[in-house]
């Protein structure tokens, strides 16, 4: 069994007795924690999908350690200015524990009933068709009734300076 499960800003696919590394989160060591935003469980072969979230699922955890990770290093210089800055990052992280997966309404029916109402709404949108299309062509009977753009006047020959006038 396993679930993919949203913590701290982020997807992690996560079994039981598994342990991982996340952002810093509250508690101390010792604590247990529970993961509610799940969007994925696969219980044998039986996989429920979220819409964003699987209801009444639930990962929980215990935080094992809170640790910082490796230092990097940001150096930023502009050439030929006497400009230069070195600065350090350590990020913290917490080391998590999973204990177990809950996967409590994550049935197949429900899956089902959600499929008959978008049977219901699949003529809504049929009716929403005709009224896009009244709008284009409404768009196209304006832009007829405009004027067409008017061509300049047949230039008439201009009498010469030489010829007399009759």
């Amino acid at each position: 069994m396993y679930a993919i499960v949203e913590i701290a800003g982020q997807q992690f696919k996560v079994e039981k007795d598994q342990q991982i590394f996340v952002h810093q989160l509250e508690g101390k060591e010792g604590d247990k924690v529970e993961f509610s935003n799940v969007l994925l469980v696969d219980d044998g072969g039986k996989i429920a999908v979220g819409a964003p979230a699987v209801e009444g699922a639930k990962v929980t955890a215990k935080i094992v350690e809170h640790a910082k990770g490796d230092k990097v290093i940001v150096f930023k210089k502009k050439r030929r200015k006497g400009y230069a800055v070195k600065n350090g990052h350590r990020q913290r992280f917490t080391k998590i524990a999973i204990d177990g997966i809950t996967a409590k309404g994550a049935k197949k029916p429900a899956a089902k009933k959600e499929a008959a109402p978008a049977k219901e709404a699949a003529p809504k949108k049929a009716a929403a068709k005709p009224a896009a299309k009244k709008t284009t062509t409404a768009k196209k009977e304006t832009a007829a009734k405009k004027p067409a753009a008017k061509k300049p006047a047949a230039k008439k020959p201009t009498a010469k300076k030489d010829e007399p006038k009759a």
